[in-house]
């Protein structure tokens, strides 16, 4: 694995001021996270309530994102990015002054949780549409993506290890108040850029149509619709172990906040190393592949920590599942920003937000509320078992997909006609 094979996309000094700000921004965002979670739990005892929580900061997105897709192709992104980020900033601070107030500010942290949720379901379309306007070389897309998630399993290593660590010392303050402060980072890189390409915004026609047009489009071409679907499915599933964690931590495993941390942070490691094999890649050809060993592997993950009692042994099975669910969100997105056509992106770019976080919500209040009844550990073992029947699904609809987007990327020049013409349909996708 060549070093400067892993940076490629770094050639262009947007996207490099890009992932500086967003590192440290995100290390803050995972910080909070933990500290939020342990705090409600702390205060309630309740896995119910722990998915309730998730399913407040997340509903916004299944919710509003297909508008905020609508608004990313009619709005400066650049610009939306800088108020979007200055609201979470808000928030934080908002968090910190809440979490050091007496009475019961359960309901409260629920209230803010969604407020944040408000803010992401318009963020990550915007972000994800973004990506394209910093790094505008089309065969880089897919280096820039592999290198952003480099960037945000990095911070999910080191986050929650550090939150662990802050919250056994300090209380959870300590982490809401370094997430408040992280934000400066991406506003001072969001300010900084400069030379950003000019961009068609389409302003004219009515909301819902533009809207229609988008759902149309992504649900009728079968590899989007196919990746979307698969995508909302396992992120659904695995909402339910990472909402259930705490319980996992302390009641499983006999354990405190920081065995949360260690918990999250090997998740985070397995990711990272994915991403960074992700990024080595020259080419998306075989990503459909990566999809449902992926996808296999994760639950296979899930079946084997739900049997786990014992710190050490769950440990290199969340490394495991933490880099198959990287490998298959990153390969997705890489797909999905490399074959959806540029007037449509924000559109198809916030159903890839609601696939990845949108369903979020009903992962957290079904693993919740299933947890009560069954226990976390079998409501993770359902969860690995059905992901086992989507990646046999998938694989099933592979070859068919595959041809379908092959013209594409022979337009694109990620697939030179000559190499199509010679290669046999099967070797790529």
């Amino acid at each position: 694995m060549a070093i400067e094979s892993l940076g490629r996309a770094l050639v262009h000094r947007n996207y490099r001021l890009f992932l500086l700000g967003q590192g440290i921004s995100l290390i803050g965002t995972w910080m909070q996270q933990v500290a939020m979670s342990w705090l409600i739990y702390r205060l309630s005892a309740s896995p119910f309530l722990l998915g309730l929580m998730s399913f407040s900061s997340q509903i916004p997105s299944l919710i509003l994102s297909p508008l905020a897709g609508v608004a990313a192709d009619r709005w400066n992104r650049h610009r939306a990015l800088m108020v979007t980020q200055s609201l979470a900033m808000l928030q934080a601070f908002l968090v910190l002054f809440v979490a050091n107030s007496t009475g019961d500010i359960i309901w409260i942290l629920m209230g803010l949780g969604f407020f944040l949720g408000v803010v992401n379901a318009f963020d990550m379309p915007l972000r994800q549409s973004f990506l394209v306007e910093m790094v505008p070389d089309r065969t880089l897309l897919g280096n820039a993506i592999a290198l952003n998630s480099s960037i945000v399993n990095g911070a999910r290593l080191v986050g929650p290890s550090l939150a662990g660590l802050m919250i056994g010392a300090w209380g959870e303050s300590a982490c809401f108040l370094l997430n408040a402060l992280s934000y400066v980072a991406v506003l001072f890189a969001l300010m900084a850029m400069r030379d950003l390409p000019a961009r068609v915004v389409v302003s004219e026609g009515r909301v819902i149509d533009r809207l229609m047009e988008g759902l149309r489009y992504a649900f009728g071409f079968a590899p989007l619709r196919q990746l979307l679907l698969l995508l909302a499915l396992i992120s659904c599933l695995s909402t339910s172990m990472s909402v259930l964690m705490p319980v996992f931590a302390k009641k499983v495993l006999q354990g405190d906040a920081r065995t949360q941390g260690l918990l999250l942070g090997a998740m985070g490691l397995g990711a990272l190393a994915s991403a960074l094999y992700l990024a080595s890649r020259k080419s998306v050809l075989g990503l459909g592949r990566v999809i449902i060993v992926s996808v296999t592997c994760y639950g296979l993950g899930q079946i084997a920590f739900s049997y786990s009692t014992v710190l050490w042994i769950s440990l290199p099975i969340l490394v495991v599942t933490g880099g198959c669910m990287m490998l298959h969100m990153a390969a997705s997105n890489t797909l999905i920003q490399t074959i959806v056509e540029e007037d449509k992106r924000g559109r198809v770019m916030s159903l890839y937000t609601m696939a990845f976080l949108g369903v979020g919500p009903i992962g957290s209040l079904l693993g919740g509320t299933l947890a009560e009844r069954i226990g976390a550990p079998a409501t993770v073992m359902i969860s690995g078992t059905i992901c086992l029947a989507a990646a046999a699904t998938f694989a099933t609809q592979l070859p068919r997909l595959r041809t379908l987007v092959r013209p594409i990327y022979e337009q694109a020049g990620i697939l030179p006609k000559p190499v199509a013409l010679a290669t046999p349909v099967a070797e790529h996708e």
